[in-house]
């Protein structure tokens, strides 16, 4: 293929799901050979559908999707792996991306675990892998096939700034087309040379060329461009109507002109042009802390030994750490060190040497989401942690979060990873814990909800426990102590 030639091209495509729902309005884009595209567009517009439909797993409605040359191959890094791959070794894992398995596929493997700068035994289960690791896999899992266009889904979710730093240097020397949907910024600025941004008013898909900061200072500029010329012409046709009022009152031939000032009027309105709606951001919110009996201690979680994964084996080493009332405590370490395994044992009360008092209700936002039931309805998820029932309040606390009637009757799983993060923070503001265990919370967030999601947890008055690579956002969190594992 040459190098200024399009290789994927959406021509007025349209789609929904059912007549309630429409994700793409006559949506059409081009990406040319050997570029980077960042996907952008908020929480639930429909980017990964987009992916969806360049792979051939969703068909359009209408309009088309062409491939130059009709052979092309596409590639996906998905946000998470399947719970029923879970189980799988690393062989069995790269081994189903084939039709026919090559003889030399420990070979291909190997090569792309070197590419994704992971080092593992190829006996290994999927699940035994860390949260950054498991990141590593689906981009080695695209790969293995050499695809002409690679899409990557999220991919620095869980990756500790090691793993982000070689990935960001992949990228810049990979010389195949590379299509992004991130909500890091400064990844995304680092390589990519373009933007497709999926617009969740219109259902219309822009195109900008630039890096990312260029193209969102563009789309401001536009945006300033389209209020001043829509103000002019909302002057315009106030004055237009007075006239036409005055003339009109007049009567005899004056009610002529009376008629093409108000034609003047009407042109002046359609001149007008429909402004780019910006991002929503989720409002303000609290996440209140449960209210204790009155001879509560204030000890809410003591940890004695602290589990880490040293050579594929856990290994509990001595601490002394407990946090109270206010105490906000960061878990740090590289990936693949056993943090989310330890928050999850904290979590289920199986950690050795640690202990929360019986009294403390938790609060444990997971990485992958599953402390939700995914075929359970929105609406039920968050019903079910409140204390006092108050349709009237969930409803309100869910529009906070930009859940609206939609999402609120939608199954869990139907929705974007970015809805299932707002939604298991609907859920911790309604249940009001004594303790908050987070694993990257994060992950998936658009990058508009981040600032107002770290002041909540900032002003939190109860126990935080927290892991995070994002350190943008930790900045802007206070912390009491910080337990860095790799020096444990």
């Amino acid at each position: 293929m040459a190098n200024d030639s399009v290789v994927l091209r959406f021509s007025e495509v349209n789609f929904g799901f059912g007549e309630s729902k429409p994700i793409l309005d006559e949506a059409s884009f081009s990406v040319r050979n050997g570029s980077k595209i960042a996907l952008m567009g908020q929480n639930g517009a429909g980017k990964t559908t987009i992916f969806k439909l360049a792979l051939g797993e969703l068909k359009p409605k209408s309009g088309g999707i062409f491939m130059t040359p009709k052979e092309a191959t596409v590639g996906i890094a998905k946000q998470v792996i399947p719970p029923d791959q879970m189980e799988l070794t690393i062989r069995e894992y790269f081994a189903q991306t084939f039709s026919e398995v090559p003889h030399n596929l420990d070979r291909h493997i190997n090569e792309v675990l070197e590419a994704v700068n992971l080092k593992t035994e190829l006996t290994r289960k999927v699940r035994a892998h860390s949260g950054g690791q498991q990141a590593r896999l689906l981009l080695a899992y695209a790969l293995i096939r050499e695809p002409d266009i690679l899409l990557l889904d999220e991919p620095t979710n869980n990756l500790d700034p090691a793993g982000i730093e070689h990935l960001t240097g992949f990228l810049m020397v990979y010389d195949k087309t590379v299509l992004v949907i991130s909500h890091d910024a400064e990844f995304l600025n680092a390589f990519t040379d373009g933007v497709l941004y999926l617009d969740a008013h219109t259902h219309k898909v822009e195109q900008y060329v630039g890096n990312y900061y260029n193209v969102v200072e563009e789309i401001a500029k536009r945006v300033e461009r389209e209020l001043m010329q829509n103000a002019r012409a909302e002057i315009e046709i106030r004055k237009k109507m007075a006239q036409a009022e005055v003339f009109a009152h007049k009567g005899g031939n004056l009610r002529a002109v009376a008629k093409r000032m108000r034609e003047s009027a009407e042109e002046a309105q359609e001149s007008m042009v429909e402004v780019r709606r910006e991002d929503k951001t989720i409002h303000e919110f609290t996440i209140p802390c449960q209210e204790f009996p009155y001879e509560f201690s204030g000890k809410i979680l003591d940890i004695q030994k602290v589990g880490i994964m040293k050579d594929g084996e856990h290994v509990a080493k001595d601490a002394d750490i407990t946090l109270r009332r206010g105490s906000h405590v960061l878990l740090a370490g590289p990936n693949g060190i056993g943090k989310t395994t330890f928050l999850e044992r904290i979590a289920a009360g199986t950690a050795e040497g640690v202990k929360i008092e019986s009294v403390v209700k938790v609060g444990y936002y997971r990485q992958d989401f599953s402390t939700l039931n995914f075929e359970q309805k929105a609406y039920d998820a968050l019903w079910d942690v409140m204390d006092r029932k108050d349709e009237q309040t969930l409803r309100a606390t869910a529009a906070w979060f930009l859940l609206d009637g939609k999402a609120l009757g939608s199954q869990i799983y139907s929705l974007s990873e970015g809805q299932k993060g707002l939604l298991a923070f609907a859920r911790l503001t309604l249940m009001k814990p004594g303790l908050l265990i987070l694993d990257e919370p994060t992950n998936h967030i658009n990058f508009r909800h981040l600032p107002v999601i770290a002041k909540a947890l900032d002003e939190y008055k109860g126990a935080l426990l927290m892991v995070s690579h994002a350190p943008d956002f930790v900045a802007q969190i206070r912390f009491d102590a910080t337990i860095d594992l790799a020096t444990l």
